[in-house]
């Protein structure tokens, strides 16, 4: 049996790791570990297909440990057991160095079985996750642990893995195999920085390669249908879908349309509508605000729209809102004023609610049977002074006027209305 393509060609030194420049270069700190042999515990974070198995394969090579695999989301405690039993025995001598894939699927007390082990010096635990292990990692084992994140693979440093793959099936099939110009690179971007994903699809496209003039040939067009949709990352509920929703916020604050565009095409290409209109319709307020009091009821109509319409013509109602909020005036002073009122309310800054804004049946408790109100509308401007705040914070000031058009008019009609600088 044929063994598969991304195990054959599965780097067995450092120096033939694709990508990681930051952990692997020369001098780089994971590199002076493994190279001094050190058995240190590690957690690898970061997205499929970036190193994480291979380094720890190299890892337990030069310690000279027993090398356990276990995937978090089959394992169970039986099995942490099992390999616990081995330990000082003849089946590893020298200890045990312990894979554990996709550890944020094992509970607490799953991980915590581990620990004991771990600080005699027995077993050496590399955890590898996708999510962010100070979310999803016991406390215990993370302090015992060196945190390193892996990066995906740029499609400059995937593409040597693309061209040894394709060299490495040109060695295997019957029929000399070609391809087109620039189809290695096409493949390294179209990976997603998943350099496993991309060995996997020339394993796909040299067995489906068509026969041309007695050999066989691999054209774009059918590696375009191969790695389609395969570059973007994206898993709902995961890290990357909050780092796109991240990048799509801070690129509508930041005034950047294309970049909104673009973050939001990501969601659109995955079909999650939800998320990007959670986003869409936070944005309004919270980075336009009084700048253009007008694009909360605009984007909201955008929503409802595209929710009606759904995937794909909810793009276009979408798109709009979002190259709204991008080009709109920007404004904090939303987030700024309740931020500021809700501090005070934690902190018990709050006071009694002045005798003349208390409900009207106030008026028949007490010795003070007069409220002592002003009507605002009964007066020039339909506004009269009377004092709102609590006595304990009269005079506080949490909305600060934003220095867009919109509210320095607003600024000026009251500060004259009033009669005094705002």
């Amino acid at each position: 049996m044929q063994r598969p393509l991304a195990d054959e060609i599965r780097p067995k030194t450092l120096n033939d790791v694709v990508g990681q420049r930051h952990l692997l270069a020369p001098g780089a700190v994971l590199r002076r570990l493994i190279e001094s042999k050190t058995e240190a515990n590690m957690v690898f974070y970061g997205p499929s297909g970036t190193g994480k198995t291979t380094i720890a394969n190299i890892v337990a090579e030069r310690t000279h440990k027993a090398l356990y695999r276990l995937n978090a989301t089959t394992a169970t405690l039986q099995d942490v057991k099992d390999i616990i039993a081995d330990v000082g025995t003849l089946l590893a001598p020298g200890g045990v160095l312990l894979y554990l894939d996709e550890i944020q699927y094992f509970n607490k007390k799953q991980q915590q079985s581990l620990l004991e082990f771990m600080e005699n010096g027995k077993l050496t635990l590399i955890a590898s996750t996708t999510e962010n292990p100070y979310f999803y990692v016991y406390g215990a084992l993370l302090s015992r642990s060196t945190v390193f994140e892996f990066k995906a693979v740029p499609p400059e440093e995937a593409e040597p893995a693309v061209l040894r793959a394709l060299n490495i099936e040109k060695d295997r099939t019957p029929l000399p195999l070609e391809w087109e110009d620039g189809l290695p690179l096409q493949i390294a971007t179209a990976c997603g920085g998943d350099v496993r994903k991309a060995v996997n699809a020339v394993e796909l496209l040299a067995s489906a390669a068509q026969p041309k003039k007695g050999k066989l040939f691999i054209s774009k067009e059918d590696a375009a249908q191969v790695s389609q949709r395969s570059a973007m990352r994206y898993d709902k509920g995961g890290d990357a879908m909050y780092d796109i929703a991240s990048a799509l916020m801070k690129s509508l604050r930041g005034s950047d349309p294309d970049a909104a565009l673009h973050y939001l095409a990501r969601f659109l290409e995955a079909g999650d509508l939800v998320t990007p209109c959670r986003r869409l319709l936070c944005s309004a307020s919270e980075d336009v605000g009084m700048a253009y009091p007008q694009a909360v009821p605009i984007v909201k109509a955008c929503v409802d729209t595209a929710m009606q319409l759904g995937l794909p013509e909810a793009q276009l109602p979408l798109a709009q809102a979002a190259i709204l909020l991008a080009t709109a005036p920007k404004s904090n002073s939303v987030v700024e004023g309740i931020g500021k009122a809700r501090a005070d309310i934690r902190a018990g800054r709050t006071g009694d609610v002045p005798r003349q804004l208390q409900n009207v049946h106030a008026d028949t408790t007490g010795f003070d049977n007069q409220q002592h109100y002003l009507y605002p509308h009964l007066f020039p401007g339909h506004w009269v002074e009377q004092q709102y705040l609590p006595d304990a914070l009269k005079g506080v000031k949490y909305y600060q006027w934003g220095e867009n058009k919109t509210e320095q008019t607003a600024k000026a009609y009251w500060e004259k209305l009033k009669g005094k600088e705002l």
